[in-house]
């Protein structure tokens, strides 16, 4: 790779939502950026054997607490997206504005840029089709789920969305990405970011491994968006010892049925649900693909019906979580669930069954226990400020970390959001800048211990790989 011969105007440090749509933005306003990324961006296939070296090699995306729960994430360009469903939910408006931060406007923006909509009904396959009309004829409130899908890309038997959508069909924050390279944007894959480098109490470049070897790169604004495991870690190697604590990880379970005649078993998932607000339990059809299926069934031992996909209707519980735990310096989770959270996935199988029963299913089990979009580690409030910004100037946070409080909610909306307003901001504060009002537009917030230091950055004499 040619060297660049000049610093960039941003370094952005993972490409899922948060990171993809900073990039994106500062790039169409004409800034030079670098994007890092620790994982590969190999074409999208479709396929088991492509997506588990990205999301489920044990140890590197798939880490498990002391309760034998596996936290999944997957690094790859696009983050999660990759592995998503597409569901495209609401922001939680009222959480954030308690906080200072106003995402309404950026929510509303975005749908001129990703597709977020209803499947028509011709893509609603039995699955999902079943879930609805059992659930509505016992009084649910059941309904289509939004989706970052384009309905004229989709097939009705496919379930492949988790192993990166082959048909372009699904929005994945890679189209993000592209289009900031196509703006100006290097990336680097396999760039293992160790920490950021701070002189006088500011951001100036980072630090990271490639090819065995050690790099420094530098830019006036540093944006973090490594995700809910990721960013804490090098957060805290660069000073801020206080990240990575008392997180959510929205755990889930799901329960299946066989319902005679279903057909089978491929339909887009998670085209249907419940959201049970107040209980903090939302509840989904999830026709997953045959070797995902197979891997969780004989994790439990249920040898018959592992090998025993058609004329299945998986429904998926997933819940709000308390906070708790800890990201440990190795990138595993310490977290376990309490009681409160083992009552709400109970209850949510026991709408499940219900439900399933009310369709005609038989033999209805559940899976073991699994655990997605970790966040909380770097909140608003705490770690960083309203705009997103640490305790270090030009230091910012933009992925599920900063998420001020338990959601239980899929977050690429919030995210996408997130990044588009934190752009805003910078560009503001760049231009106030330059009239010379940048202390009212960018305050530094009092946020940490004055205790917390940051390690001294090396000299700058190593070039960017």
């Amino acid at each position: 790779m040619q060297t660049p011969t000049s610093d960039f105007d941003a370094i952005v440090v993972g490409t899922g939502p948060g990171g993809a749509t900073v990039a994106r933005e500062l790039s169409r306003n004409g800034k030079k950026v670098l994007i890092l990324e620790r994982g590969d961006n190999d074409p999208e296939k479709g396929t088991f054997l492509k997506t588990l070296p990205r999301a489920f090699v044990p140890g590197k995306n798939v880490v498990l607490t002391r309760q034998a729960l596996p936290v999944v994430r997957a690094i790859t360009t696009g983050g999660s997206s990759m592995i998503y469903c597409g569901t495209a939910f609401d922001p939680p408006l009222d959480i954030l504005k308690s906080y200072g931060v106003d995402i309404s406007r950026e929510s509303e923006e975005l749908t001129s840029d990703v597709p977020v909509t209803k499947l028509p009904d011709e893509l609603l396959g039995p699955g999902p089709r079943a879930f609805l009309e059992s659930a509505m004829d016992l009084g649910y409130d059941a309904r289509k789920q939004n989706k970052f899908i384009y309905p004229s890309r989709c097939k009705a038997d496919c379930q492949l969305c988790m192993y990166g959508c082959p048909y372009g069909a699904k929005w994945d924050a890679r189209r993000f990405v592209a289009e900031a390279m196509v703006n100006g944007a290097l990336m680097i894959n396999f760039a293992n970011v160790e920490k950021v480098l701070v002189e006088n109490k500011k951001a100036v470049g980072v630090q990271y491994r490639h090819d065995k070897e050690t790099f420094h790169a530098y830019a006036p604004k540093i944006i973090i968006a490594a995700g809910g495991i990721g960013s804490p870690l090098i957060l805290r190697k660069s000073g801020m010892r206080s990240a990575g604590f008392d997180f959510f990880f929205d755990p889930l379970v799901f329960v299946y049925g066989k319902i005679k005649g279903l057909g089978s078993g491929k339909s887009i998932p998670m085209s249907t649900g419940i959201h049970f607000e107040e209980d903090g339990i939302m509840m989904t059809d999830f026709n997953m693909p045959r070797m995902l299926k197979l891997g969780l069934d004989l994790e439990i031992l249920k040898v018959k019906q592992a090998f025993s996909y058609s004329d299945t209707l998986p429904i998926m519980i997933k819940i709000r979580d308390e906070l708790g735990g800890e990201v440990a310096n190795n990138g595993w989770v310490k977290k376990s669930l309490t009681k409160e959270d083992v009552k709400k996935l109970d209850k949510g199988t026991e709408h499940a069954k219900r439900i399933l029963k009310n369709a005609g299913a038989t033999d209805i089990y559940r899976s073991w226990r699994v655990a997605a979009h970790p966040g909380g580690t770097v909140k608003i409030g705490e770690q960083v400020d309203s705009n997103l910004k640490t305790k270090f100037d030009n230091l910012y946070v933009c992925d599920c970390s900063v998420m001020p409080q338990e959601w239980g909610l899929p977050p690429t909306r919030t995210l996408i959001a997130l990044g588009k307003r934190l752009v805003k901001h910078l560009l503001a504060a760049e231009e106030a800048a330059k009239k010379g009002s940048s202390e009212k537009t960018d305050p530094a917030p009092a946020l940490m211990p004055a205790a917390e230091t940051a390690e001294a950055p090396a000299p700058r004499t190593e070039m960017l790989h």
